[in-house]
């Protein structure tokens, strides 16, 4: 097979444009010798003559512009290739894959991907979800390009592994069953309800943060009830079957149950993503953090 040089047919191209040697060695910032040469290296590396005299001149054979034919579509090709690169090196185009805790799912990544699409449609965002401490594993393994996590669970922030990027501070109010007595109650403070039933799961980051808080508060909180997604712990303290602390990210409207705001005793969390180091110089990976600030600050 002949080793194609793209080089050469792009000389041979912009002679059959020009007409001559010399206008093709002007236009190309070449000699005509070092025209000529080229020319004559590519006819031996396909193996037919390309050029034949023509009084002062030289015209393309047959077997050149059947060269050429061919040719187009490669530098009609390479042509889609350099604009693509552009646009990647602006950020434009790329995939990034996102490992993130369930709640940053519908709260953040969903509505970074609806602005990315408005925006820059040729970035593609692919969505794992994940465990806030798994979501690390996975950035550690290569598996994912973007780790959306709480501080709590994070690495350290001297890692070398990572670069961290704060993006918000989660509130967690208390969610209590509508017409319970300390509802309407000015202001409320978590002390108060250290007699209550308490509902969370059993082992986890919400359990630790659940916990930390309470205990920060004074007090131990009495586990009544385990579960560990928000829909069955809102729909238990609907019921009237304990309280429990939601993060504000999480919290989803229902009838029977009264958010209420902690003031400024409020526990938080620290939602972060994370980018194995040098990541966010990728432009598709720098696109997607800087929509995601923008979501975090509104």
């Amino acid at each position: 097979m002949v080793e194609w040089d793209i080089r050469k047919l792009q000389i041979l191209r912009t002679l059959r444009e020009r007409g001559t040697v010399t206008a093709t060695a002007e236009a190309l910032r070449m000699t005509p010798s070092a025209v000529s040469q080229q020319l004559t290296n590519l006819a031996k590396q396909v193996g037919v003559p390309l050029l034949e005299a023509q009084g002062r001149r030289v015209r393309l054979t047959d077997a050149a512009r059947l060269v050429l034919r061919h040719a187009e579509a490669v530098f009609e090709q390479l042509e889609r290739a350099d604009a693509e690169l552009a646009a990647y090196t602006r950020g434009e185009v790329g995939e990034v894959r996102v490992g993130a805790f369930s709640t940053a799912v519908p709260a953040l990544v969903v509505p970074a991907v609806r602005a990315l699409r408005a925006s820059h449609p040729g970035v593609v965002v692919r969505v794992r979800e994940a465990e806030a401490a798994e979501a690390y594993e996975l950035l550690a393994a290569g598996e994912v390009d973007l780790a959306l996590s709480l501080a709590a669970q994070a690495p350290a922030v001297g890692d070398p592994r990572f670069t961290r990027v704060p993006l918000l501070t989660d509130p967690l109010d208390v969610a209590l069953p509508k017409g319970h007595d300390l509802a309407t109650t000015e202001p409320l403070r978590l002390a108060d309800l250290a007699a209550e039933d308490w509902i969370f799961g059993g082992s986890g980051p919400w359990s630790d943060i659940t916990r930390g808080a309470c205990e920060t508060a004074g007090f131990s909180p009495r586990q009544g009830h385990s579960a560990s997604g928000w829909t069955a712990i809102l729909a238990m303290v609907e019921a009237g079957m304990g309280v429990a602390l939601v993060p504000r990210m999480a919290a989803v409207p229902r009838g029977g149950v009264v958010m209420r705001e902690l003031g400024e005793e409020r526990p938080v969390r620290h939602v972060v993503a994370a980018v194995r180091r040098g990541g966010e110089d990728s432009p598709a990976v720098g696109r997607l953090l800087d929509v995601l600030r923008g979501v975090a600050a509104t």
